[in-house]
Formats: structure tokens, C-alpha cells, sequence
């Protein structure tokens, strides 16, 4: 008997316990659907956001509000700092911790108005002004967080800006670096990193061209400057805005409920590199800090992928060979690194062709990565964009791009192949200094990409148009130098329809 009493007073413990957590349970999932459905309405009451941006908003927002409707401060700060811990919950752990610092700025304030919790609205504002704000919500974004409240007669020191600008690089490269994306990892196999420093030197370079005496410590950009730096720089607007559709996990595909937001699938400021996959040790001298960087300049059309054509690292120190890699693959970037050290190149627009004139057009431009990167576009002064020639006996053999013969941006001598030399001035690119370190160097290495689609050639076309002249540059420059008329021009037949 005693027995069954003590089985029956188990039993109905038991019961009574599982009654109890039944009840725990029910009080759980009501508060929990009554934040998450708050979260939802506030998210529907939001008119700033597209009609897909609200539940991705929504969900980042309950995550870092703990299913209340507003944010506190003090679960994202301890001792005054932003917490690791609360971080990476938040915005994910690719965010870098002086962003994170930017947007609790922004978010919560500083100085007297400063305020101990945020709404959605102003959540939700953070996410819209960066993406696609007008100039005036960025520049208010750029002073709240920086710490200061927007006003026109307020100059932001040079120095906070530039770091803020190092912030959003430095978390756009580690989003690619966790990125899963073939395109991503096409680079990183084949030994493309991203090196802290040539990060930071991104970041300089997005900031660099607000203008004035970036040099000086006491350098100051009015709000005139700032307004016309939001408007021109094509590269900050795209970086912020793939940052902040990443920290928002607009990405996230449906269903998926983590509060983490997911690294981009496929970042469009990184080409897709085609070429590399039969190289085993590709020998990178740039990471993918410069790549954005060069990339960001082509035209949009060019942008999306780069075609491995020549490297002196692996086919070796040949001008004949090099040129027998390059010739009639369309547009292309031209990069080389000096003994020294000092990474640098340019855009050749028109494919490389061996002739007498000098071709491209004035999309053509001129840029340095190492050690700090710089971009020089066309002046319209003069089109000497880019020069091939090679076994000639009265025209210079080798590659130029930009100024005069013996003057140029960037020459590379054909015989002996290896050296090259950048002058002091070239009129052909605006803003233009010196390339190398000295004016002639020695090639340590030197690396030709096309950029965009491989054009597409007819061969039977190609050669029913060519005259003996084709085939004999320096023929053809002789004659044109004597004034002497070529009677074959003009003489040719029409290709058919």
C-alpha cells in the first residue's frame, strides 16, 4: 500500500510540474509573438521602407531590441565601449568595431540630446539615408556619426572623416572575406588577400578626394565640400550601401530567421576573374583592396569581369610574348610593380594593336595602388592614351600609355624588356605624379587583365580587309611622314551584308 501511495504522489508531481511548464511555456510564446508582432506593426508604420525591406528590418530590429520596441543603449555599451558579445549578435561579426562606434553614434546620440534608447523610425533611418539618402540625409548621417549635430557653418576635421571612411572599407573587405561566392573565392584561391594596410589605404583614398591640404593635421572640409564629395564619389555610395544591405540582412533568404545578416552573395564592386583556374601557384603581388579599387573605375560595362592574359611572373621577362598574349583582346589593365616596391598601371581602352598612332579614347585613365592609391583621368589635352610598336627601326619600340615619346605616364621599353620609366609630367591625365618611385625603374613584375567579355573576331574578315601596308607598320609610317599618298586606301571591297 505504502507503495502505491508513493507511485501515485510521483505521478501526480509530475503532472503538476509539466503543468507548470506548460504554463511557462504559453507566457513565453504569447510575449514572444507580442514583441515579434509589435516589431512587424512598427516595421508596417515605417513609410521609409520598400515593400519587401520591413521584415528583414523588422527581424535585425528584434534581435537587438530583445523583442521590445525600442533599443537600449545599455544592451549594446559596457564600461562605455561597444560590447564584442552584443556586437556580433547585432550587425554581425564583419562589422569593424569603429563602425560599430559610427552607428551607436548615430542611433542614440551624443553630448546633451543623447538618449538611452532609439525607435524603429530612427533605426530604420540609418538603414534608408545610407542606401539611397539624398546628399543632405548622408551628410547627416556622416555628422551624427562622427558626433556631431549637421549644420552647414560646422567643418568636420579630415581626419575623422578619414577614418570613418577606413570603417566602411575595412567591413566591406571582411564581408567579402567571409563571402562563400565562387566569385569571391576564384581571387582567394589563388592567393589574393586583403592586407590590413592596403585596406587602410582604400579607406584613405575614398576619403582623399574631398580636397584641400590633405596633407595638414589641421585640415578641415567645409559642408560645400562635403556635399560635392557625397555627389562625386561613385566608390563611397556603393561601398556604404553594400554595407548596410548586408548589416540589415536584406539578403537573408526567405525563411531564415537568424538574426546575424549573411555576407553578400556576390559583391559587384569584386570582378569575376576568369583565367586563373590553370594556374596552380599564381604568384598575387595585389590583393583585392587594389582590385576594387581599379575596378571601381571602368566603365560599368567592364566591371564584371577580368580576363587573365599575361604575367611576367609565369610566362616570363618577353615583349614578344607578352604582346603574342595581349593583341586584339579588347580593353584591358595594364598593372606593373617597380623594384621598389611602388604598384601602379592603367586602363588601356581600345585592344592592343601594333602601330604607329596612338589609340583609346578618353575613358582611358592612369592609377597607383602602392603605397597609396590615386586615380588620373583624362585631361582631353591630347589622346595619347596608349602606343604598341615593336621591330620597327624608325619609331620607338615598346608600350606607352599617356604623354610624349621618352616622356611618358608609363613606359615599358621593349628591348631590353624589363626596364621602364614614368615621367615627372604628363599632360594626357589630370593630376597626374609620377608613377614609380624614380623616373626609370626596373620591372619587378607586370600583369595584363582584360576587362569585360572577350570580343569576338572575324577571322576571314579580318584578313580579306588587310592590304601589304597591314602587315608593315613601319612601311605604312614612312610614308605617311614623306606626305606620300596610299593609293590602295579607299580601294578596298565592302564587306559583304
Amino acid at each position: 500500500m505504502r507503495v502505491k501511495s508513493l507511485a501515485d504522489f510521483l505521478i501526480k508531481t509530475v503532472l503538476s510540474c509539466l503543468e507548470n511548464l506548460n504554463c511557462v511555456i504559453q507566457i513565453h510564446l504569447f510575449y514572444y509573438n507580442r514583441m515579434g508582432n509589435t516589431s512587424k506593426k512598427l516595421a508596417a508604420k515605417c513609410t521609409l521602407l520598400t515593400k519587401e525591406e520591413p521584415k528583414y528590418v523588422a527581424a535585425t530590429f528584434r534581435a537587438a531590441s530583445k523583442n521590445s520596441e525600442r533599443i537600449r543603449e545599455e544592451d549594446l555599451i559596457v564600461s562605455g565601449k561597444v560590447d564584442p558579445v552584443s556586437l556580433e549578435k547585432f550587425w554581425g561579426p564583419q562589422i569593424d568595431p569603429r563602425l560599430a562606434q559610427y552607428l551607436t553614434n548615430f542611433l542614440f546620440g551624443s553630448g546633451p540630446q543623447k538618449s538611452s534608447s532609439v525607435d524603429f523610425n530612427r533605426f530604420a533611418e540609418l538603414y534608408v539615408y545610407n542606401v539611397r539618402g539624398t546628399v543632405e540625409e548622408r551628410m547627416i548621417v556622416i555628422y551624427n556619426c562622427l558626433g556631431m549635430d549637421y549644420n552647414e557653418d560646422v567643418e568636420l576635421p579630415y581626419q575623422l572623416l578619414k577614418e570613418y571612411c577606413e570603417s566602411i572599407v575595412s567591413t566591406y573587405i571582411k564581408m567579402v572575406k567571409s563571402s562563400s561566392s565562387k566569385r569571391v573565392r576564384s581571387w582567394q584561391d589563388k592567393g589574393f588577400r586583403a592586407n590590413a594596410s592596403n585596406v587602410q589605404a582604400l579607406g584613405e583614398a575614398v576619403a582623399a578626394s574631398v580636397g584641400g591640404d590633405l596633407d595638414s593635421p589641421q585640415h578641415h572640409c567645409t559642408a560645400a565640400q562635403l556635399s560635392k564629395w557625397l555627389q562625386t564619389n561613385i566608390l563611397l555610395k556603393q561601398l556604404a550601401e553594400l554595407v548596410y544591405v548586408n548589416l540589415y540582412g536584406i539578403n537573408k533568404k526567405a525563411g531564415d530567421e537568424s538574426p546575424t545578416p549573411l555576407p553578400p552573395a556576390a559583391p559587384s564592386l569584386l570582378p569575376a576573374s576568369d583565367g586563373l583556374e590553370a594556374m596552380p601557384d599564381y604568384p598575387a603581388f595585389i590583393d583585392l583592396s587594389h582590385i576594387v579599387w581599379i575596378n571601381s573605375h571602368l566603365p560599368q560595362k567592364y566591371q564584371h569581369k577580368w580576363r587573365f592574359l599575361f604575367s611576367t611572373n609565369i610566362h616570363g621577362e618577353s615583349f614578344s610574348t607578352m604582346t603574342g598574349r595581349i593583341l586584339d583582346q579588347g580593353p584591358s589593365v595594364v598593372i606593373l610593380e617597380d623594384s621598389s616596391g611602388y604598384i601602379f598601371g592603367g586602363f588601356a581602352t581600345a585592344a592592343w594593336a601594333f602601330g604607329p598612332n596612338f589609340t583609346g579614347t578618353d575613358e582611358a585613365f592612369l592609377f597607383t595602388c602602392a603605397p597609396k592609391m590615386r586615380m588620373y583621368p583624362a585631361t582631353n589635352y591630347n589622346d595619347h592614351y596608349q602606343y604598341l610598336n615593336h621591330h620597327t627601326k624608325t619609331l620607338p619600340n615598346g608600350m606607352l600609355m599617356g604623354g610624349q615619346f621618352q616622356f611618358g605616364g608609363i613606359w615599358v621599353n621593349a628591348e631590353p624588356f624589363g626596364e621602364g620609366s614614368s615621367a615627372e609630367s604628363c599632360s594626357t591625365f589630370r593630376g597626374y605624379r609620377r608613377l614609380s618611385k624614380e623616373p626609370s625603374f626596373r620591372i619587378r613584375s607586370l600583369e595584363v587583365w582584360g576587362v569585360g567579355d572577350k570580343p569576338t573576331l572575324d577571322k576571314d574578315e579580318d584578313e580579306r580587309d588587310m592590304s601589304i601596308l597591314d602587315t608593315n607598320p613601319e612601311a605604312k609610317a614612312i610614308l605617311d611622314m614623306a606626305g606620300r599618298t596610299r593609293h590602295s586606301e579607299g580601294l578596298r571591297e565592302d564587306p559583304p551584308l
